[in-house]
């Protein structure tokens, strides 16, 4: 399962790094990837994450969810 997630608020490596990290942490993820141009995080998981959860890691580390869609 992979997950593309919109973001906006990340400016720099530093931001990069924290929603890699946010993300990271979730049960279930084995791959994060964050491409500051696009602002985008595309996550590869094993068993089905919510939405939600996604949302609240992003959100949580200051950064704003702007869409999530299902790959």
């Amino acid at each position: 399962m992979e997950k593309k997630i919109l973001i906006e608020g990340m400016s720099c490596g530093h931001c990069v790094n924290h929603v890699k990290e946010a993300l990271s942490e979730l049960n279930g993820v084995k791959s994060v990837s964050v491409d500051l141009a696009a602002k985008t995080a595309v996550i590869g998981a094993d068993t089905e994450i919510k939405d939600e959860d996604i949302k609240f890691a992003i959100e949580d580390a200051g950064y704003e969810v702007v869409k999530i869609e299902n790959m």
